[in-house]
């Protein structure tokens, strides 16, 4: 999944089309986002509750500037929630999913804000019949928490800024994630400024309250499931590298060993991945996102990576008892996705890393499980004989598409799939690799009348 996660980070290529899931999957989607329709509606009823009657413009144009900045207060929290990788929700809907919803959601709220903004300044304005200059500076200067909650949105704005799809392109992944993080402080500083101005809390103490409880609950959230937990596994697993092997030019797998390992595989599916932080120096600020390579269990993990970046790199040059923080699992790219008994595998390059685990684990009906795996050359297969051995202990097919696209052409048609595999249509497929790929295999198997349905996939186009 290295490819997956930090290709999709950088490229501005479109994202494909979100993945299926299955009927759970989808009560929870449905429910998750019942429940934010039903607190934004709450926030309207806040709003409305709290408002006389209209009259002019100065009176129009600033209550439109109070209900925006109320949606905005509350949309901030239902971001971080999407992504404060709560096992239920990561587990059933998956990381891209939950991905796309915090993307989407963090451009309607950078909206919101803006909009807020401009019609509270001139709303003010036009009620003490000032410039926008000389509003915007009384504002800053002279409300309570208004000089943070600038400083906040400007924050906000710069987080904006960075995450958009042709700024995050041209920057190490890295380098987004820790910018990215500046959004708690932002959130931190705008919050006070929301109580000391809000009509709506500055009147009603139980209005109040439950502004405070909302804040305060995903505050809660966060420091227990992206803190809290991976420092208590930390300490109860002990984490270490045992080795670093390469497997292919630019490609290494590490191997991490622990205390209590059958614990931890125990609550981790193949196809998952962790965030992993190696505790050496020039790493150690770093948690970045690679799949398992092989089943848990067996007292290790394993990890493959092909050097893509400073990180990646710099994993094979990783010493024998370099501790490990592994902040995991997450991820809904697993067995449960299977619909049929009958299952495809479709990899390219390094994307082979989640599909090596789910090839030796998948169930599937004798003869049904079949797995394809694209790379530019013999030399650049990953688990060659691996793959090999687990296709012979399983009767599973296996086929290596091998040589670059100008020689070879394009060999993932809708034509070559289905004179691999006729019944085509019955099967499951997981794909994985980069995003380029991932689209022509989709646009192939749409062609072939796979249904959409039984096409799964994890992408982490934020």
């Amino acid at each position: 999944m290295t490819s997956t996660v930090q290709a999709a980070a950088r490229t501005g290529a479109p994202a494909p089309p979100p993945p299926a899931r299955g009927p759970h999957a989808e009560t929870v989607a449905r429910a998750l986002l019942g429940v934010i329709a039903a607190g934004a509606g709450a926030v309207l009823w806040l709003w409305w509750q709290d408002t006389a009657s209209i009259v002019g413009a100065a009176q129009w144009v600033t209550n439109g500037g109070r209900l925006f900045g109320l949606l905005a207060g509350y949309t901030a929290p239902v971001l971080v929630l999407l992504m404060a990788r709560i096992p239920l929700l990561d587990r059933t809907l998956g990381s891209d999913w939950l991905a796309r919803w915090h993307a989407t959601g963090g451009r309607y709220m950078v909206g919101l804000v803006l909009t807020h903004v401009l019609l509270i300044v001139w709303g003010y304005s036009l009620t003490d019949r000032t410039g926008l200059v000389h509003q915007t500076t009384e504002l800053v200067f002279h409300y309570p928490d208004l000089l943070k909650g600038t400083i906040g949105t400007l924050l906000l704005f710069t987080v904006g800024a960075v995450s958009a799809r042709a700024a995050r392109r041209r920057m190490r992944y890295e380098t987004w994630y820790h910018l990215h993080l500046l959004t708690y402080l932002a959130i931190f500083l705008t919050f006070f400024h929301q109580l000391s101005n809000g009509a709506e809390f500055v009147r009603d103490p139980s209005a109040r309250a439950l502004w405070y409880g909302l804040y305060l609950g995903t505050g809660a959230l966060i420091l227990w499931f992206r803190f809290l937990v991976p420092v208590r596994d930390m300490y109860r697993h002990r984490l270490r590298v045992a080795e670093v092997r390469t497997e292919a030019p630019g490609v290494v797998s590490v191997f991490v060993i622990g205390d209590y390992l059958d614990e931890l595989a125990a609550r981790t599916r193949s196809g998952q991945f962790f965030r992993w932080r190696f505790l050496t120096p020039g790493l150690g600020w770093s948690a970045n996102p690679y799949s398992l390579s092989a089943p848990p269990g067996g007292g290790y993990l394993r990890i493959t990576v092909k050097e893509q970046g400073g990180h990646s790199g710099a994993l094979a040059r990783l010493r024998p008892g370099t501790r490990v923080l592994a902040e995991g699992p997450y991820g809904a790219f697993t067995a449960d996705r299977r619909r049929s008994p009958k299952v495809l595998l479709l990899a390219g390059g390094v994307g082979i890393t989640p599909l090596r685990a789910l090839f030796e684990t998948i169930p599937a009906a004798p003869g049904g499980l079949t797995l394809v795996y694209r790379a530019s050359s013999a030399e650049d297969l990953v688990f060659g004989a691996e793959l090999e051995s687990i296709a012979a202990a399983r009767g599973a097919r296996l086929r290596f598409l091998l040589g670059p696209r100008s020689e070879v052409g394009e060999p993932l048609q809708a034509r070559a799939l289905l004179a691999l595999l006729p019944d085509l249509r019955e099967h499951d497929v997981y794909l994985c690799g980069p995003e380029g790929l991932v689209r022509t295999a989709r646009e192939a198997l749409d062609t072939a009348g796979v249904p959409a349905r039984r096409i799964h996939h994890e992408s982490f186009e934020l």
